[in-house]
């Protein structure tokens, strides 16, 4: 794994209940595609990028924005810097190793409902579009 250049600091966004000294780990079920296993814990440098995280995150907890550190080395994220934003201006990274929680962000701005519905509603045609290129 390639160590990203960006030092922080970095943000995750969920509706989990965590604290301070979690730490969030790999292998869970994803927010976006949730038949798939992560095998990374996904972050950004970007707390208004972990804002949006948090809103679209699945789950009917409250969505909250925590300040986390990397455990161990981690890399830009392909899934966005390669495919959508060369060059990583989302400032967003991955690690396979756990990222520890070290306070919580509460003045993050929240989406109206009418953006997160239309964000919900762009995910739900990439996951149709996913699944259609893989059964044809």
């Amino acid at each position: 794994m390639k160590q990203a250049q960006d030092d922080g600091p970095f943000f995750h966004g969920t509706k989990a209940d965590l604290r301070v000294g979690d730490l969030l780990t790999a292998g869970f079920h994803s927010n976006y595609r949730p038949e798939v296993v992560m095998n990374h814990v996904y972050f950004t440098a970007v707390a208004d990028g972990a804002g949006l995280a948090a809103e679209l995150a699945a789950g009917d907890g409250k969505p909250r924005v925590f300040a986390v550190e990397p455990t161990g080395p981690y890399e830009d994220d392909p899934n966005v810097t390669d495919r959508k934003f060369p060059g990583n201006p989302t400032r967003s990274y991955r690690s396979t190793e756990p990222v520890r929680i070290v306070g919580e962000v509460t003045d993050w701005p929240r989406l109206s409902p009418e953006a997160l519905r239309t964000w919900r509603e762009r995910l739900a045609v990439l996951r149709e579009d996913e699944r259609g290129a893989i059964i044809n």
